[in-house]
């Protein structure tokens, strides 16, 4: 039986934070570390530690091979003081998933759980109060055998970083403009495009930065083989708003099955609209522009939340919506899930973890 072990452990009540807090940069005192040996029969105790660099040999093999999956997640102070996570198991739950398809040892999902709720419950005071802000949850799991070979490793590092984040729109919730892009794919049906993997976000950054150079916020892909229809943005499970339906495409291997996106469905559904997982051609989306069908573009993830889209480009061909406001539906599902993560609603769903 794993237990969970407290090294040295100080539970901090006077944080400083930075006066911006960029996303990613700023980290709490302490992490969870948890290593994998099969020769010492697999997953060890996990150890609540001070946060500081690890050692690796040069050799380790997540360096050369890429054998390494993540998660991420966040969790909330609320209104009345209490500590929120939102729908953790299904964080853990799709690191599994990973985890199977790059070879990699699955988690006591129950184990881990309960280690993480008491490394978020003794950095608490590294949650922000301010309105937006929250504690960034990553989870991470990679190979470190000190050999140069390709095999599936025997030796494996599981750790939980904690950092404070603002809000991921500074200014206010505001629409953000989407490049398509037929010169680079994501992932093709049988590859690793539903885990959440290195891999797959080192080969996003060249697309990303060609957009990012031509004023886009972020660049939407199409499916590898016909190069019709849409798939994913790079940070996001896409959604579009017709007039009879709320079409996102469907999961068929080839891109991530959000959290977000999960909830979104359900509450969509719980407000009574035809939601469907689909295939959406790009020339649906164009064409529903021109002829009024079309009402509505956003995305979904864990960072933004929501993503509403203020323009999307395809070569010469464009859709505009307003560049300073969000769309009705979008903002509305802002609203509607950051209540709920920030307890100033109900949580009719049951999917907020408290941490008393």
């Amino acid at each position: 039986m794993n237990k969970i072990i407290f090294d040295n452990v100080k539970h901090e009540k006077k944080v400083e934070f930075p006066e911006e807090l960029i996303f990613g940069k700023t980290f709490t005192t302490h992490v969870l570390e948890m290593d994998y040996d099969s020769e010492k029969g697999g997953w060890q105790d996990a150890v609540i530690k001070k946060h500081e660099n690890i050692s690796l040999s040069p050799a380790a093999l997540v360096f050369h091979y890429g054998q390494s999956i993540f998660e991420g997640l966040k969790a909330y102070k609320q209104i009345d003081g209490k500590i929120s996570l939102f729908r953790p198991s299904k964080n853990l739950e799709r690191l599994n998933r990973s985890a199977v398809k790059m070879c990699i040892p699955e988690i006591d999902i129950d184990f881990v759980m309960k280690a993480l709720l008491e490394l978020v419950s003794i950095d608490r005071d590294w949650i922000p109060s301010k309105p937006g802000h929250s504690l960034y949850i990553r989870p991470v799991v990679f190979a470190t055998d000190p050999m140069v070979g390709v095999k599936a490793g025997e030796k494996y590092k599981f750790l939980i970083l904690l950092s404070p984040v603002g809000p991921y729109y500074p200014g206010g919730f505001k629409p953000v403009p989407i490049m398509v892009t037929d010169k680079y794919v994501r992932a093709v049906r049988g590859g690793v495009g539903e885990c959440k993997t290195a891999g797959n976000y080192a080969a996003s950054l060249m697309a990303q930065r060609e957009a990012k150079k031509l004023g886009f916020s972020q660049v939407l892909y199409l499916d590898a083989l016909h190069q019709k229809y849409i798939e994913e943005v790079g940070t996001m499970n896409m959604f579009v708003q017709f007039k009879d339906e709320i079409a996102t495409p469907r999961l068929s291997g080839t891109i991530l099955p959000g959290i977000t996106r999960m909830s979104v469905i359900e509450i969509l559904k719980n407000w009574g609209y035809n939601v469907n997982e689909r295939d959406i051609e790009l020339k649906e989306i164009f064409d529903g522009y021109n002829d009024g069908n079309l009402v509505e573009l956003f995305g979904t993830g864990t960072a933004a939340v929501i993503s509403s889209i203020s323009k999307l480009k395809y070569g010469e061909t464009e859709i505009n919506f307003s560049s300073e406001h969000a769309g009705e539906l979008g903002t509305k599902l802002y609203k509607a899930l950051t209540d709920i993560q920030y307890g100033k609603t109900e949580d009719k769903y049951g999917w907020n973890v408290i941490i008393k």
